[in-house]
């Protein structure tokens, strides 16, 4: 089923208080404001050498016939005005310029290659990475273990100090992704990239996408329940929630993951 984000004037601003939307605090006025913010207001938080712009997408923007992905190219990002989903889409580009660039590269490269109508694996990996991505570090090689098995428990409640500590931290990437946080009650599960080690893991993604080291096929992803970091989720002080939630699954016969990106 679709998801469909709250109305504005419904949203449960008890959401920004906490992971991942707390996260993004320096956006947090844009999102609890009674008014959307414009594409003007967004533009005005680039730097003056961005070299793209927010354009609000109406039909005229849409008669140029080209791509999504090749405006963006040219510097011009098609954002829906009112829409959450556009909206979160542009604070990741605020935040994560570099990371958004590669990705838009290797589409557009990819869109040359398969011609607008067709998609290929590499698209599809951009494409979930884009919408729901994590960028996850790891210090410790047996909690990587834990996660090829789909080990939750192991992962999130033993090595919870490592998370509390700040040893193993996940970053929010995916604007659909932060979309679907504005409901309260709802289990988030992403798809991540994970660095083991390094100071600086969207420099270390943005520098693989941009080689074609990764996501060259959406199977690269590690499905990751995000809900269950601690303190992400209300639950995550209850052991049981580990092995009695739905987004805890079971990984399937024959899965297996690619090594973990080094660190920088």
């Amino acid at each position: 089923m679709r998801y469909v984000a709250p109305p504005r004037e419904q949203l449960d601003r008890r959401v920004l208080a906490v992971p991942p939307l707390a996260h993004w605090r320096e956006f947090s006025a844009l999102i609890a404001s009674d008014a959307w913010p414009e594409t003007a207001g967004l533009n005005a938080l680039l730097p003056a050498d961005a070299g793209i712009r927010f354009v609000a997408q109406d039909r005229a923007l849409l008669d140029d016939g080209l791509h999504y992905e090749e405006r963006i190219a040219q510097g011009a990002i098609a954002t829906r005005e009112a829409n959450w989903h556009d909206l979160f889409n542009a604070f990741v580009w605020l935040r994560y310029p570099t990371l958004k660039r590669a990705l838009n590269a290797r589409q557009v490269a990819e869109i040359a290659r398969m011609g607008p109508r067709e998609r290929s694996r590499p698209q599809c990996a951009l494409t979930h990475f884009d919408e729901a991505g994590i960028i996850v570090t790891l210090r410790d090689s047996d909690m990587l273990a834990a996660w090829d098995k789909h080990d939750w428990h192991t992962l999130f409640w033993v090595y919870r100090d490592a998370w509390q500590r700040g040893d193993a931290r996940a970053e929010i990437f995916g604007h659909a992704l932060l979309e679907h946080a504005l409901t309260p009650e709802k289990l988030l599960v992403g798809k991540a990239l994970v660095v083991m080690g390094g100071d600086d893991a969207a420099a270390v993604c943005s520098r693989a996408i941009a080689q074609g080291d990764v996501l060259n096929d959406p199977q690269e992803l590690r499905p990751l329940p995000v809900s269950g970091v601690p303190g992400w989720h209300e639950d995550t002080e209850n052991e049981a929630f580990y092995t009695t939630a739905p987004c805890f699954q079971p990984i399937r016969a024959g899965r297996m993951y690619p090594p973990a990106l080094g660190g920088a």
